[in-house]
């Protein structure tokens, strides 16, 4: 047999992966973790055995498996779970009953019930949860929070948020779990929001919801299921008022409900000045400043070159070796979680809900070189 020696495969002295879950993100993940020096991915799985094989034989991955000879694998310390959200709680409690660690996509889970467990069953065995996104660790975010740091805008008071679009079936293969439980614009696309807010402003308190379901079903048209109907499960158009421990006030719009719209990502507004945010879906963008002192909006040069999806596992790789906390942790992503389930929480109650969640705020990041 001939020797791989494909760059996912062929690296030393770092910690080995198994990824579950091979759809459409999975392309994105294993192109990335390539180019990253202390990722070694040994095997592919998937629910379609077809799947994993095809992802497998396109990126030189040397093992196939199922998910039990996955996790029984005592080669692969690590699972990357990449698997659709509802099956993302199963996943990660196999695979740390297992002994291994996790990094998952978002959402952490579906529900907090389900993601404390996660937690609670990770401190319990003496694992690692680790969860996207970690675009927050990208040139764009990391520029902000040094900007912030240096308190060039004061005190952050408010902020604004927005993430408008309709919908996902005009491009995704198969869209249907965007419009499922542990779907809809919030839960989906929210945890890059609320990610890169608390990363910038800290620890969220108390929030308000008002949400909305427009359509009771879409209409895929992409390939291969156009023209098929789908059924809308959860809100499509979520807002709320956000409330941070230290003060400021955030205001935000996720929907999949909107054909288009002419508003910011994000910004942060500081008693000298305000911080245009670039999309925190992606790492890097271009970062605007304005301050009491000058007349204009300033680019502002990025703090590092970014990288894409995989850098959270590779700084988590980093964080066990070390014996640290990974940035893109299981707190910050539980937190998230709260936050976003309190939100629809809210809207079906009228009232504000609390945040119980702990968040203790990462420090800044720095790629190694």
């Amino acid at each position: 047999m001939m020797e791989n020696t494909n760059p996912l495969t062929d690296k030393k002295n770092c910690r080995s992966i198994g990824i579950i879950g091979c759809g459409h993100i999975s392309n994105q993940y294993l192109a990335n973790l390539s180019q990253i020096n202390d990722v070694q991915v040994v095997a592919c799985s998937d629910i379609d055995i077809e799947k994993a094989k095809n992802q497998s034989r396109k990126y030189g991955i040397p093992k196939t498996l199922s998910t039990k000879e996955i996790l029984s694998d005592n080669t692969i310390d690590i699972i990357l779970n990449l698997t659709v959200p509802n099956s993302h709680y199963e996943i990660s409690i196999a695979a740390l009953k297992s002994g291994k660690h996790v990094y998952s996509e978002k959402p952490l889970a579906i529900n907090k019930k389900d993601g404390e467990e996660i937690i609670r069953k990770a401190a319990e065995f003496g694992l690692e949860v680790g969860c996207a996104p970690d675009t927050f660790l990208g040139g764009g975010i990391q520029t902000c929070r040094q900007l912030i740091d240096t308190g060039i805008i004061g005190k952050p008071i408010a902020a604004t948020a927005f993430m408008t679009n309709h919908g996902h079936e005009n491009w995704h293969p198969s869209p249907e779990f965007y419009y499922q439980k542990g779907g809809g614009p919030m839960f989906d696309m929210g945890p890059y929001y609320l990610t890169a807010l608390i990363y910038l402003l800290g620890r969220i308190s108390r929030v308000a919801g008002a949400t909305q379901k427009s359509f009771p079903s879409r209409t895929i048209t992409s390939q291969p299921d156009r023209i098929r109907q789908i059924k809308v499960e959860v809100p499509t158009h979520v807002t709320s008022v956000i409330n941070f421990e230290k003060d400021a006030i955030a205001s935000i719009i996720t929907s999949f409900d909107i054909w288009d719209a002419n508003l910011p990502k994000i910004e942060i507004y500081g008693t000298k000045g305000t911080i245009s945010v670039p999309d925190p879906n992606k790492f890097d963008g271009e970062v605007f400043l304005k301050t009491e002192k000058t007349q204009s909006w300033e680019s502002i040069p990025l703090v590092h070159n970014s990288t894409g999806r995989g850098i959270g596992l590779s700084e988590m790789i980093t964080a066990i070796n070390n014996d640290q906390t990974p940035l893109a942790n299981g707190e910050m992503a539980f937190h998230v979680l709260d936050v976003m389930e309190s939100i629809h929480k809210s809207s079906e109650t009228g009232k504000h809900v609390n945040i119980t969640s702990p968040y203790a705020q990462s420090p800044t990041y720095s790629p190694i070189k």
